[in-house]
């Protein structure tokens, strides 16, 4: 399918750049990142170098001034791998810490933050979840106080993909005493900066091949002036900046949703059982038919609401959607092409238990299947706001 009209020829011939980069620098050595647990920050710079990481970026602000679809390419390339952590590194550099900067940051915050993060200099992370409070953002309780010239910040973050590493977190805080999401802003802190800690690196089930942290902060001190647009602000842009993060999501999940099918189709038509292909087995053949199918629908919502998100409309109610249906659809996906390929498919030497691992974070990060619903409802009318 050529998924017209959202995808030109100009595209289609990045889509195939993306594709043999991908396959030269980076798929024959994800195992190897898996293992340690992390990639190496030279490959943030090559894709930094090629102009990857700014595809959908304005050229002023240090991007190649494509269109938003440029970024689900990539995301959808990404994932294509068969591997979850490093596409959700690199998505947290183009599609999470970094948004905000260029929606709400001013001229001296984007030549020091954004362009650097764009180019492959400055590793990004966002910080948001806590110990305590995950979904329930308006109680976030990490706390930064105004001290003549500087903010002074407390707290601690949790769940942080780039955490052990990053140069800079884009961070939400409580700026005032203002109740629930009144006394939220956003700011730009440096992670070198004294008083910040990686108190943990999580060893998580799956997204190996990513780094994920909590961080404490004890009196750190940051300027005024690393405030992202202006002090309160920060539910509406979280709020705002998650929409870009659910959209990526979804694109991701349909990336590595594609993975775990081919595999499955290549293997039933090789694989035989009673004689024949198990393909040509009615039951098998009619699964691969739903899990195509179910990737095709997911894909169409996520292309819709992509051009949507593109002309700045923010139709959140579908974008939830879309984000839950593509997360349970990836896992579902891996799950079926694990049975397919039997006790083969719980081996650690193939590929599929791997997605199987990776894609069930798909249901919970940027927003878990239950806060999807509970969106969703509210805005259908059927619980009250």
């Amino acid at each position: 399918m050529n998924y017209a009209p959202y995808f030109t020829e100009e595209h289609r011939l990045l889509r195939k750049t993306i594709r043999q980069f991908l396959e030269k620098e980076v798929t024959p050595f994800l195992g190897e990142w898996e293992e340690k647990g992390e990639f190496p920050r030279e490959i943030l710079q090559r894709m930094g170098e090629l102009g990857f990481l700014g595809l959908r970026y304005p050229k002023e602000a240090g991007g190649q001034g494509w269109d938003y679809f440029a970024g689900v390419i990539l995301a959808e390339e990404l994932s294509r791998t068969g591997f979850g952590g490093f596409p959700m590194a690199i998505g947290v550099q183009t599609d999470m810490a970094t948004p905000p900067i260029l929606e709400f940051g001013n001229e001296e915050q984007k030549e020091r933050f954004l362009k650097p993060a764009l180019q492959g200099e400055k590793l990004a992370a966002i910080g948001i979840s806590e110990p305590n409070h995950g979904s329930d953002v308006a109680s976030i309780q990490t706390r930064a106080v105004n001290d003549g010239n500087d903010w002074v910040i407390n707290g601690a973050k949790m769940f942080i993909t780039n955490g052990p590493r990053a140069d800079f977190i884009t961070l939400v805080v409580r700026t005032s005493d203002a109740p629930g999401y009144k006394g939220l802003s956003m700011i730009l802190v440096e992670m070198d900066r004294p008083g910040i800690t990686v108190s943990k690196k999580l060893d998580k089930v799956g997204m190996r091949s990513s780094d994920t942290a909590e961080i404490v902060f004890e009196n750190v001190r940051v300027p005024l002036d690393n405030i992202l647009g202006k002090e309160g602000n920060g539910f509406a842009q979280i709020m705002w900046e998650l929409q870009g993060e659910r959209m990526i999501s979804a694109a991701g999940s349909i990336g590595i949703s594609e993975y775990a099918y081919e595999y499955a189709y290549r293997y039933a038509k090789e694989r035989k059982q009673f004689g024949q292909p198990i393909a040509n087995f009615q039951v098998i053949s009619h699964l691969l038919v739903d899990m195509k199918t179910e990737i095709e629908v997911c894909k169409e919502m996520t292309y819709a609401l992509a051009y949507r998100f593109s002309k700045g409309e923010i139709p959140s109610k579908e974008i939830s959607m879309v984000k839950m249906a593509a997360a349970q659809t990836a896992h579902w996906v891996a799950d079926r092409a694990l049975q397919i390929l039997g006790g083969n498919g719980y081996m650690m030497e193939y590929p599929i238990q791997r997605v199987w691992r990776d894609t069930r974070l798909h249901r919970i990060g940027a927003g878990t299947d239950e806060v999807m619903k509970e969106i969703i409802a509210k805005q259908l009318g059927l619980e009250e706001y």
